[in-house]
């Protein structure tokens, strides 16, 4: 038996991490940002409405309740720049290249700014304008042809309100307002008759954003569609800028109804400097669970027929960011699987409220809390064998923040160790120094190691007890892959024809399943990933549509695809 783990040990070294099909560094859901700290108030801020613009070659993201913005070469790396003069402490600003400038839009006023250099904080106020002014789902989109056009007032349940603005005469609007029907659903129902089958209608739209592909327009906003359970991001296409634009039969195009983040609404498109494209999204935790919401940042892309869609399933495991243009999004996979799925660690302490059980539970609105914020405060996870590690993510709670505050420290301080044995320690990733605040710590090793145990210790923090949402560990494990799922049941609900109920076997040696779906078999694009259940009841936007699934087994060894199935 120890001579099969061995061989076991020396073939996963060799060919364990060679199944990287993309090249690229990895990253993983929520993106790892630096936050600003106050000390009048040390809590994680509640950053949402992201918006991601490619300037002289490098990326700038702004978002709500920020206080500043970030700026990256690679989307990897994020550097936070605080700046005093642009209002970026609340409500959903947005940001633009118009020309040789980055301009900067934010309701709190009616200033336009732009800059030349955003690295150096270097803005100027530009002009103002009338319809900026308490505007919350504003959006600023330059066509190919040099001609701006804003987007407004999305909530018009005749669709949204556009206006061309003149490049050349700071931004004034030119011509009249015009709506930018959508067309395809019904009018906005806000409340529904029970059993009684629901409408496809989207209520409490918020927010605009524009992309140009091929010729066509896609005008995307966040609605929560009646009988859906959380909100997304919804798509509709033109052959102009304004409109009319039609409901595309994918949608919700964005969307994540569970797992570990969730929503995946509130969000903005972009291409890279590859040509790859990206959805960047607002996120937080499932239902009935309580956490500040964050970002994230998901593969997206037109497909064939022209439809937009974002890749959400496993989007919060670790995602390849290649360094060239991709040609197969799905290869943007490494092949890592979650190692650390609903263990119970063990810890230095840990409180009635806020047990170790907490800590690996896949739920980012719960957390484990130490009972204070020394030095040496620990938290310890057994996979129960000796397995490859690859990755790791430490998400920071907050637990008492007002109780402590450390004057001199503005960074969560830690160490981490591995073991095979619980006994011998050695060092995997050292910020016992750290200066900069993230909550969401993502690293990637840069030689995998063999482990059974990870330990994190304390070793400093900005306020309050030590504390963790969530220490997820990805690699690969000792024991085959489940079965597949070949065989389930797929039934529309007679009551309410938008409701799909799945029945299917359980699968020896399965951790969770990935439910994919959508409007054919080759554009599976909205997921539910679930565990130890064998049903669920999948609200699909279009009571009349034709939709396949497929359901997808999946543990710590990897994913085994089912066989897609048809429903009318």
């Amino acid at each position: 038996m120890k001579e099969k783990i061995i061989i076991f040990l020396i073939l996963n070294l060799i060919f364990g991490n060679l199944i990287k099909p993309a090249s690229g560094q990895t990253y993983c859901n929520p993106i790892n940002l630096n936050y600003p700290f106050y000390q009048e108030n040390p809590t994680i801020p509640d950053i949402s409405d992201p918006t991601v613009v490619l300037y002289k070659d490098s990326y700038f993201l702004f978002a709500s309740n920020a206080g500043g913005y970030w700026s990256s070469n690679d989307l990897l790396s994020w550097k936070y720049i605080p700046v005093s003069r642009l209002p970026l402490k609340n409500e959903v600003p947005t940001a633009a290249v118009i020309g040789n400038w980055l301009y900067f839009f934010n309701p709190e006023g009616d200033t336009i700014f732009r800059s030349k250099d955003p690295e150096n904080r270097k803005w100027e106020a530009y002009t103002t304008s009338i319809l900026i002014p308490e505007i919350t789902d504003f959006a600023i989109f330059t066509d190919t042809d040099g001609k701006v056009y804003s987007y407004y007032g999305c909530t018009n349940n005749d669709g949204v309100m556009s206006r061309e603005l003149d490049p050349n005469d700071f931004l004034k609007p030119i011509k009249t307002p015009v709506v930018c029907q959508k067309i395809g659903l019904t009018k906005s129902v806000r409340k529904m008759p029970e059993k009684k089958p629901v409408k496809i209608g989207s209520t409490y739209v918020q927010g605009s954003w524009m992309n140009k592909y091929n010729g066509k327009y896609y005008y995307q906003c966040t609605e929560r569609n009646a009988g859906l359970k959380n909100s997304g991001d919804f798509v509709y296409v033109s052959d102009h800028p304004q409109g009319p634009f039609k409901y595309a039969a994918n949608n919700p195009f964005s969307y994540k109804p569970n797992g570990f983040l969730c929503s995946v609404g509130s969000g903005s498109t972009f291409e890279d400097k590859y040509g790859n494209w990206w959805h960047i999204a607002t996120v937080a935790a499932s239902e009935n669970h309580a956490s500040k919401s964050s970002l994230a940042l998901f593969p997206a892309g037109f497909d064939k027929d022209g439809n937009l869609f974002v890749k959400s399933d496993f989007g919060d495991y670790p995602i390849v960011l290649p360094n060239k243009k991709n040609q197969n999004i799905d290869k943007l996979d490494p092949g890592w699987s979650l190692l650390s799925d609903h263990i119970v660690p063990t810890a230095s302490s840990d409180q009635a409220i806020s047990t170790v059980a907490f800590a690996c539970d896949e739920n980012i609105g719960t957390f484990w809390s130490a009972r204070t914020g020394k030095k040496g405060e620990w938290l310890n996870v057994d996979l129960g064998s000796v397995c490859t590690v690859n990755a790791f993510q430490i998400n920071f709670a907050q637990h008492k923040p007002q109780s402590i505050a450390y004057d001199s420290i503005y960074a969560n301080q830690y160490l981490v160790e591995y073991s095979i044995d619980d006994k011998n320690w050695k060092k995997l990733s050292n910020h016992t120094s750290d200066t900069e605040f993230r909550p969401n710590i993502y690293e990637e090793l840069k030689v995998p190691v063999q482990a059974r145990q990870l330990k994190i210790t304390n070793y400093g923090l900005p306020a309050g007890n030590f504390a963790i949402s969530e220490f997820r560990i990805f690699g690969a494990g000792t024991k085959r892959k489940p079965k597949k799922v070949t065989e389930f049941r797929a039934v529309r609900d007679y009551h309410n024809p938008q409701i799909v109920k799945l029945f299917w076997k359980k699968q020896a040696n399965t951790t969770g399943y990935n439910i994919r779906f959508g409007v054919d078999k080759d554009k599976l694009y909205h997921s539910y990933q679930v565990n130890n259940v064998t049903r669920l009841t999948v609200p699909c936007p279009d009571k009349n549509g034709t939709y396949w699934f497929e359901i997808d087994a999946f543990n710590e060894n990897g994913v085994s695809p089912g066989k897609p199935q048809m429903i009318r």
